[in-house]
Formats: structure tokens, C-alpha cells, sequence
């Protein structure tokens, strides 16, 4: 039975996960591919703790070596990884076409450099076009078409824009020969910030996440969550809530959290008396807030960290609040959707034993305690992240269950390296985009297109960003889209209207993020319903609603960014905590429909109202949001108890 469900759960991550269809059949190259990925991640540990090199040498060693193991491990064909018994011809050529061109700024790393100022080579030229044709074919081979598409255009942009009837996106043109060396060979292009901070953050990380899961982490945090909430109102569903905001803290893949936690909770779920598709959407909600769960955000998140030139502890420490709103949120949703379908929690006798869990399995969380004590005691994420690969060997070490053999070790260091590959591809087409951007001044065009389409006005100027985002977000990694917005987005809100920086960063990355449970393209919520047998559309709907704080909140944090700590007081942080989490209870209970009774439409869109006003951080709101929620409660209390009509199907 285990072994059919962890077949269905592979068959729904490729399905809707690209970064999971790679070829397992290839012969004699497993070597190679064992080679160049064991190598990648060693040189990725000797640089974090003897010192990184220059980001241009770190940068192609990070991103040609991952693109020799994307052609050896990726077909050109979707759906080829499963028919494919060997690796074709061409795609071995690629590899090490791939692993050349991006060397060659090693080899000739001087003569490149005095390039930038005497000119380039026809023989650099045709090198920088093969490597962006490369990095843009592996990049559609492991994430997908739609951010490739985004690149190619913006291409197309820099060479044609002369050619646009004349408005503000018009723009002098680009040769070809001009171009390619900017993109391949300047800071601002594929090896500009984002690939400079995967080779020096990100991919340690990642790999921080990998060590984790290999010493069994992610079944602790189940039993964990289902120690801590699985005997109240609904706790099957809390138990994937809050197991899902332990797993994210070390992951950022929205539909491989969905399916690793969904595996285990969604049938729970289901059986408890949930319908399939309020299981699949809790799952995919829940588990797409991993990318905004400190201490391990998203890869975005330290992206932000050098647009911003702040510590990633002012991130990390920024971020908890609305994180902590949208999983509570999430939680309290279940909580009166429970209530309403009567599903009360399971027996103490099925439950582990919360004591002797942590007694048994405690020092399981040591890594995670090291890393975020790291973090805020100032050192460097690099530090951080080594730090704590290094404690979860030791760890490992404990117990033979999870002890690491040599061969182990070095199936870690590959998987390491294969977790990465999609992160890779993604940033360095992202780089392309952005390097494109300065180079035309898109970004200033844009800017002045959110000013001049919302007439001056915030609130507009915001909701269009938001659309923006959640459109890119259809097609474009979180990571990609977060550089595209904090290009030519976040600028606009920053110079127009005098916004805090790490506010406006927050809100595009918030909105990247909710694309994955947004339909029409929700991926997190269609591989929940996989797993639920679910209708793909109505879950990911409800989906949306029980993520409701991830498009409320970050308005809220432009308006008043108390919640991401500028500006801050203790006394006022504790009372807008306080405050948003009352106020988020309102929300919820109104999108769900059931409060103290079920509610009337009149009754929910008041509490709706008072939730808003509630989260808010201003004293008159919080009494005004208050008065309605109390209101409710009371007018709900006195009428006669309606539970004998509340239905036991999902009407969200």
C-alpha cells in the first residue's frame, strides 16, 4: 500500500513538477552525472568555508556545471524521461558544449576582462550567444516554456525596440554583437546578482534542506504536528497545516512540499470527513507558505537581501510576522470549517506522546536552531548554511537509523547538486531578463506606465503590481518572477510614493508566491488534488480563500509597515500581533462561512469588514474591528443552534 502511494505521489510531482522529470535510465553516463553533481556540491562546501572565488569564476563553475548535468538528465521532449533508455547523442554534445562555453570565462578570464574595454572577439561573441541558447534550452527543459518565452522576448525588445511605434517603450535598438557579450560577460546579465547569490547562498541551502530530509526530519515534523494539534477540532487538518510550516522552513517548493506533506495528511483528511477538495486545497495552501516561513525562505528571499543591502536576518526577522498571519490564517479556517462539518479530533490513544517524542527525536531540530542562532548572531547565510550542514551530520551521527554510510554520503552530495538544477536554470534566465531591463531602461518605462495607469493613486498602482505578479507568477519560477518585479516593479512604488524598500520587496514576493494556488494555473493546488482525487478547479479555490491573508496582508504592510518591523515599538509590535490575529480570525471565519453559528451573507461580509479593519495596525480601526466581531458573535450566540442544518459538504 505504501509503496502504490509513493508511486501515485511521483506520477502528480512530474506531472506538475518539471524539475522532476529526468531521465533514471542512463546507462553508463550515471557516472558521469554522480561525478560532475558529488564535485558540484563539494566545491560549493570548500567555498563556503575557505572563501568564495570572484563571483564571475564562482558563477560559471555553479551554472556550467549544473548545465552539463540538466543535458545529461533532462530529454528535449516532455514525457521522454519515462520511454528513454540512454542519453542521446546530441544531448551529450550539449553537455559539454554547455560546460565549455561557460568555462571559457575561466580559461580566458584576463582577456575577457580587457575584452570590456578593447572589444570583443567575433570568437566571444559566438561563445555568448551559444551559452544564452543554452541556458534558455536547459532553462525550458527543467522549469518550463512561460520563462523562457519572458526572456526570448525581452530579446526581442532589446533588438526590435527601435521599431516600436513611438511610446514610452521605444528605445534606440541593440545589435546582435552587443547584446550577447552584455549578457554573457557583464555583471548584469546571466552572471549578474541572481546567479552570483545561487552560487554563494542559495545552493547551501538547498543542499541544508537535502541533509535534512535524508536524517528523517520530515517524518518528525509530521509526528510533531500531529502531537501538538491532532486531538482538537479538526486536527487532522492543523496537523498538515502546521507540519507544513515546519517542512517549509526547510524547503521552497511549493508542489514538493504539497506532495511530500500531502501524502501523509490529505488522506488523513479525507478520512476524517473533510471533502477531497478542502483536503488538497489546506495541503497546497499550507505548503506553498513555506517560501515565506523563516528561517529558510524561498531562494527569492536572498535575492532581496543583496537588492536591498541588508542582512538576511532583517529579511528573516521582517517576514515573521506575515508569515505567522498566513499560516494562522490557514489554521483558523480548518478550524471553523471543522466546526461547521462537526469533525472533531482523534483519540489521544493514535496520537504520539508529545514528551516522549521530543525525548526521543528532539535533537532532531538542532540544525534548524543552529542555523537560525547563526543568523541572527550577524554571520553571513554562507556561515549559517555550513554551520548547519555540518550539525546535521552530527546529528546524523546519533542514531543508526539515520546514520549516513559512505555511499550515502556521496547519493547526499549528488541529490544536493540535482535539487539545485532547476534553481540554477531559472536564476541565470532570470539574469537575462534583468540584464536586459538595464540595458533598454525597461524598468524606468514601466515604472512610469504604473504611474501614468493608476493616475497617481497607491491603491491602484499596488493592484496593478499585483496583477503583474500573479500573471508572471503562472509562468515563471517564484525566484524569476521576484527578480522581474523587483527590476521593474518595486522601483516605481519605492521612487513614486516614498514606500519602506523591504515593504515593497515583500509584496512582490508575496504575490510571486500565491500564483501556485491561483487559478487558473495553481500548481500547488492541482498536485493537492491529484493526491485528494479532487476537482483541480474548486480546490484550487478554495485554495485562494483559505490563503486569504497572503493577498490582505501585504497591503497591509505597505500602508503601515509595522508588520515588517520599520518603524517598530515593542508595545505597538505586540498589540499589532495581537490585533492581526483576532482580525485574521474574523476573516477566516467569514470565508468559510461559520463563526459562532453559521453564518448569514451579511453576517460575513461584517465579519470580513472587521477582520480587515482588525489587521490593520491603528487603534481606532482595531476598536471599530473589534466592536463588529464581538457584534457577531453575540447576534450568532442568541439565535437558536442551527447545527442541524449545517451541511457536511464544502459550499465555499
Amino acid at each position: 500500500m505504501k509503496e502504490k502511494e509513493h508511486l501515485d505521489a511521483q506520477e502528480i510531482l512530474e506531472k506538475y513538477d518539471r524539475e522532476n522529470q529526468f531521465r533514471t535510465s542512463i546507462g553508463r553516463w550515471a557516472w558521469v552525472v554522480t561525478f560532475l553533481g558529488v564535485s558540484l556540491t563539494i566545491f560549493h562546501l570548500y567555498t563556503g568555508y575557505f572563501g568564495t572565488l570572484p563571483s564571475q569564476k564562482q558563477g560559471a563553475i555553479h551554472l556550467g556545471t549544473a548545465l552539463g548535468i540538466i543535458y545529461l538528465l533532462f530529454p528535449a521532449k516532455k514525457g521522454a524521461h519515462r520511454i528513454q533508455k540512454k542519453i542521446p547523442w546530441y544531448d551529450v554534445l550539449l553537455a559539454f558544449t554547455a560546460m565549455y562555453v561557460t568555462y571559457h570565462k575561466i580559461f580566458f578570464f584576463d582577456s575577457i576582462l580587457k575584452s570590456r574595454i578593447t572589444g570583443y572577439s567575433t570568437m566571444d561573441i559566438i561563445i555568448a550567444i551559444i551559452g544564452i541558447l543554452l541556458v534558455l534550452e536547459a532553462t525550458r527543459r527543467t522549469v518550463g516554456v512561460p520563462i523562457v518565452i519572458v526572456a526570448s522576448v525581452t530579446i526581442l525588445y532589446a533588438i526590435f525596440g527601435k521599431h516600436i511605434p513611438t511610446t514610452i517603450l521605444s528605445h534606440p535598438g541593440f545589435t546582435v554583437d552587443r547584446i550577447a557579450p552584455n549578457l554573457w560577460y557583464q555583471e548584469s546579465g546571466v552572471f549578474g546578482t541572481p546567479i552570483q547569490i545561487s552560487a554563494k547562498f542559495i545552493f547551501l541551502f538547498l543542499f541544508f534542506g537535502v541533509m535534512l530530509v535524508h536524517t528523517k526530519i520530515g517524518q518528525f515534523f509530521n509526528d510533531l504536528a500531529f502531537s501538538l494539534t491532532g486531538r482538537f477540532t479538526g486536527g487532522t487538518a492543523k496537523t498538515a497545516v502546521v507540519a507544513s510550516a515546519l517542512q517549509g522552513m526547510v524547503s521552497g517548493s511549493s508542489v514538493g512540499n504539497t506532495v511530500a506533506s500531502g501524502s501523509f495528511t490529505i488522506p488523513m483528511m479525507k478520512k476524517s470527513g473533510f471533502t477531497p477538495e478542502f483536503a488538497g486545497a489546506t495541503e497546497a495552501s499550507a505548503s506553498t507558505g513555506g517560501q515565506i516561513m523563516p528561517p529558510i525562505m524561498g531562494a527569492a528571499a536572498f535575492i532581496m537581501m543583496e537588492y536591498l543591502g541588508v542582512p538576511y536576518s532583517t529579511i528573516m526577522l521582517a517576514a515573521m510576522i506575515p508569515a505567522v498571519l498566513y499560516f494562522s490564517g490557514i489554521f483558523i479556517g480548518t478550524h471553523f470549517e471543522a466546526k461547521r462539518l462537526k469533525i472533531f479530533g482523534l483519540p489521544k490513544s493514535q496520537l504520539p506522546v508529545f514528551k516522549e517524542l521530543m525525548l526521543r527525536n528532539g535533537f532532531m531540530l538542532l540544525p534548524v536552531v543552529v542555523m537560525i542562532g547563526t543568523i541572527l548572531s550577524g554571520f553571513t547565510p554562507q556561515r549559517a548554511a555550513l554551520l548547519g550542514i555540518i550539525a546535521v551530520f552530527i546529528v546524523s551521527m546519533i542514531r543508526k537509523d539515520t546514520r549516513l554510510s559512505i555511499r550515502k554520503i556521496f547519493e547526499v552530495l549528488e541529490q544536493g547538486a540535482r535539487v539545485a538544477l532547476p534553481v540554477i536554470a531559472a536564476v541565470a534566465t532570470a539574469g537575462i531578463i534583468a540584464g536586459v531591463v538595464s540595458m533598454t531602461g525597461l524598468g524606468a518605462k514601466f515604472a512610469s506606465g504604473i504611474i501614468a495607469l493608476s493616475s497617481g493613486y497607491l491603491i491602484l498602482a499596488l493592484f496593478f503590481t499585483m496583477v503583474a505578479c500573479i500573471i508572471l507568477g503562472m509562468g515563471l519560477p517564484t525566484t524569476a518572477n521576484y527578480v522581474v518585479t523587483a527590476t521593474v516593479a518595486a522601483p516605481a512604488l519605492i521612487n513614486e510614493f516614498g514606500l519602506a524598500p523591504i515593504a515593497v520587496h515583500m509584496f512582490v514576493f508575496y504575490f510571486g508566491i500565491v500564483a501556485d494556488i491561483t487559478p487558473p494555473v495553481c500548481l500547488a493546488a492541482y498536485a493537492g488534488a491529484g493526491i485528494a482525487r479532487a476537482n483541480p478547479f474548486k480546490t484550487g479555490v478554495i485554495a485562494v480563500k483559505l490563503a486569504i491573508a497572503a493577498f490582505i496582508v501585504p497591503y497591509i504592510f505597505i500602508y503601515n509597515p509595522i508588520l515588517v518591523l520599520v518603524d517598530v515599538t515593542p508595545l505597538a509590535l505586540i498589540s499589532a500581533i495581537a490585533t492581526s490575529l483576532i482580525g485574521m480570525a474574523g476573516v477566516s471565519s467569514a470565508v468559510v462561512g461559520f463563526y459562532a453559528r453559521s453564518s448569514y451573507m451579511w453576517e460575513r461580509i461584517a465579519l470580513f469588514a472587521g477582520g480587515i479593519m482588525m489587521i490593520f495596525p491603528e487603534t481606532i480601526s482595531d476598536f471599530v474591528g473589534a466592536a463588529i466581531l464581538l457584534g457577531i458573535w453575540f447576534v450568532q450566540k442568541q439565535r437558536k443552534d442551527d447545527s442541524g442544518h449545517i451541511k457536511t459538504q464544502v459550499t465555499m
